[in-house]
């Protein structure tokens, strides 16, 4: 978990960033339509599961910008760290509990992949929070039973959980495609609008730079 101290004084965003934690702290929240019709078609293809391999697709998004990889260490300085990995919810159909685990990223879709399918056999039968997880992680969730147009998480802490919070839903066929709503949440303090844009950009060329 390697990561740096951020130097307010000679970041280029310092003074936004006091503003949105001293002034008004604001979560901006943003849902989008994206076509995941290339990543089902290479999942089958390739025998993975989609839930997985949406989740590596969003952490490669996440950690192409420092934007999203900011947090605070145990004595408070807000830090940037190198690498950050999703905490997703492993839900468990026969009783409608869940799991909440990390998985550290990978470069490889592959290789998350298989640590994806490692860690949900590993605490299958466990129903709560993964304990110890690391603190260099932000949050993933799915609703695959519904096609939502918004969505919206509040974090109820004393409005400094900097990491983003991403959410999809169910995927459905629109126009010859397969459309899925994708959410993140994100902090005013670290983020704008451009880069919250950019993140659903950069996800859908991802997808779409997928081999068929």
């Amino acid at each position: 978990m390697n990561y740096k101290i951020v130097d307010l004084s000679a970041w280029s965003r310092g003074d936004l960033f006091r503003f949105y934690m001293d002034q008004m702290r604001i979560v901006m929240s943003l849902t989008v339509d994206i076509d995941v019709t290339p990543l089902v078609r290479f999942s089958k293809k390739n025998r993975l599961k989609f839930y997985p391999s949406m989740i590596w697709i969003v952490s490669k998004a996440v950690n192409a910008h420092d934007t999203f990889k900011y947090g605070w260490d145990a004595a408070g300085n807000l830090i940037q760290w190198e690498t950050i990995s999703p905490s997703y919810a492993e839900f468990h159909p026969e009783d409608a509990c869940f799991t909440k685990l990390v998985t550290p990223y990978a470069e490889d879709l592959l290789e998350f992949h298989a640590r994806f399918l490692q860690d949900r056999e590993r605490y299958r039968n466990l129903r709560a929070i993964v304990k110890d997880q690391p603190a260099n992680h932000f949050d993933v969730s799915c609703l695959p039973w519904v096609r939502y147009s918004h969505f919206d998480v509040h974090v109820f802490d004393s409005g400094k959980f900097l990491a983003p919070v991403i959410t999809w839903g169910k995927y459905t066929a629109e126009g010859g495609r397969l459309a899925m709503p994708l959410t993140m949440n994100i902090h005013h303090a670290v983020a704008d609008g451009f880069h919250l844009s950019r993140f659903f950009q950069e996800v859908q060329m991802l997808i779409d730079s997928l081999p068929g």
